[in-house]
């Protein structure tokens, strides 16, 4: 991410997603980028079970934290949810919802943080970032 350091609800709900067994979470820093929001955290669930199970763990965990979503949308279909903490928005995707809205490319400028089973990853930086194949 940029040198500024991401809030700890970001990096807590990385860690609330994997503990649900969520696949390819990734954290975009928007700062400078959308004044939409400070943090996406994109996350899939293999079944919409999934979906809606990593999505109510995430709210439940953070609600006993202190911080409750501003909107959440989308829990019933399962497909794509939406958790919105103000500074920190969470899409947990069906995968075929996730390929469809390619939400990675239309942030692909914001540099990101990969998270795995042990913890962050580690900042990516952008796509632009990387060399060319």
């Amino acid at each position: 991410m940029t040198d500024d350091a991401p809030p700890e609800v970001v990096r807590r709900v990385g860690e609330l997603a994997l503990e649900r067994k969520a696949l390819d979470v990734v954290a975009l820093d928007l700062r400078g980028i959308s004044s939409a929001t400070d943090f996406f955290v994109l996350a899939s669930g293999a079944s919409d079970v999934q979906v809606k199970a990593v999505a109510n763990h995430i709210v439940d965990e953070l609600k006993k934290e202190g911080q409750r979503p501003a909107h959440v949308e989308g829990l019933e279909g399962g497909r794509w949810v939406l958790l919105d903490y103000i500074d920190v928005v969470v899409h947990v995707f069906h995968p075929e919802a996730r390929d469809f809205y390619q939400l990675e490319s239309l942030w692909g400028d914001a540099p990101r943080e990969v998270f795995a089973d042990d913890g962050p990853v580690g900042s990516v930086g952008s796509p632009a970032d990387s060399p060319a194949p």
